[in-house]
């Protein structure tokens, strides 16, 4: 997977902007140039959203009533597309492979498979457990359809049996057959997501354990455990049910799912050092980045965004070292030293590198 170009219109801090890319790509400027706005407009023709949370309406540039983006994609040695996206002001967004609108967003998930190091990420360690599930929702949804199918039918459900249940606290309306038919969508669903989750984790920890280890020099003794509800989700709902009712929302399900980082048998989020949690962080992506790349037979495309002042040297000299390689056929790096830039480029990149100055 490469991406040849990209053209941006109107696309945050960019009212237009082309530019070609190649194997390693470096982009330097200052702080507020759109370093980051490049990368993420990469990520938004991967999954038609923001990585960095913002909504549509945001990405628009100031005075503009418009944005699109268009990339330019080599698929594999004789297969080229372009995927575009585009959204006018009060109305639609529209996602395209070639000139074919897709009719679901949902359907194009996956077809540019691309993994992304921020600054942000440190949620995923330290944040609530809903950023924890949603790793897990980026990584499957990329590598599997029936998984996304069900965890969107998930969600749908979840949300009609808490309005359901907010309905009948409201009305003083009970009607139980109304609510085990919701049970039973929602335990169908749940079901397949959990099973799938605890499949991907039996396959994750493992590469996980090793990638912290090559990062950290293996120091020390880190693990992950997948947490989630044990038996019949029906019967833990009907069980549930008088305590929901109060409550006016669904206490128990896949969306209460969690993953629980230890070092030293100690609770990562509260024990690790900031360098550990940040190696925590590298060994999660470069693992993400791995399985991506067993299940789709294909690797993603990787943003770095910002990590030479939010990680030490020698956790980019690992990373430096990994790029040099054939594992990863496309980098992106941002930067604000030019000079430091060109510098870590590996000799053997560098005729295929660009940099590109802001």
């Amino acid at each position: 997977m490469f991406i040849r170009s990209l053209t941006l219109n109107n696309f945050k801090n960019f009212t237009q902007k082309e530019l070609q890319f190649s194997e390693i790509n470096c982009i330097v400027g200052n702080n507020g140039v759109g370093k980051t706005n490049i990368l993420d407009a990469i990520y938004y023709l991967s999954f038609c959203r923001s990585f960095l949370g913002c909504a549509d309406s945001e990405i628009i540039n100031y005075g503009a009533d418009f944005f699109s983006l268009r990339g330019d994609y080599q698929l594999n040695d004789s297969l080229q597309e372009s995927f575009t996206v585009s959204l006018k002001e009060g109305g639609r967004k529209v996602l395209k492979h070639g000139k074919q609108p897709y009719k679901k967003f949902s359907e194009h998930i996956g077809k540019i498979p691309c993994v992304v190091v921020s600054p942000g990420d440190h949620i995923y360690l330290t944040g609530r457990s809903e950023s924890r599930r949603k790793f897990m929702d980026i990584v499957l949804s990329q590598t599997d359809t029936v998984y996304m199918d069900n965890l969107i039918n998930y969600n749908k459900c979840l949300l009609q049996r808490n309005k359901l249940l907010k309905y009948f606290s409201q009305s003083g309306f009970y009607d139980a057959v109304q609510l085990e038919i919701w049970d039973e969508r929602l335990s169908a669903c749940s079901t397949v997501i959990q099973n799938k989750r605890k499949e991907f984790f039996k396959e994750f920890i493992t590469p996980f354990k090793e990638n912290y280890a090559y990062v950290s020099g293996g120091n020390e003794d880190i693990d992950a455990k997948y947490e989630t509800y044990e038996g019949s989700l029906i019967e833990i709902l009907k069980r549930n049910k008088e305590k929901e009712r109060i409550l006016c929302y669904t206490s128990c399900g896949i969306h209460r799912d969690d993953i629980l980082f230890t070092i030293n048998g100690h609770n990562a989020s509260h024990a690790a050092s900031q360098g550990q949690q940040k190696t925590f962080i590298l060994a999660l992506k470069l693992s993400q980045f791995d399985y991506i790349q067993r299940h789709n037979n294909v690797s993603p495309i990787l943003l770095l965004d910002d990590i030479f002042d939010k990680f030490d040297f020698l956790r980019v000299q690992k990373i430096l070292q990994l790029v040099a390689g054939e594992k990863f056929p496309q980098v992106f790096i941002t930067d604000t030293h030019p000079d430091r830039t060109e510098m870590i480029i590996p000799a053997n990149k560098k005729d295929q590198s660009t940099i590109i100055k802001l």
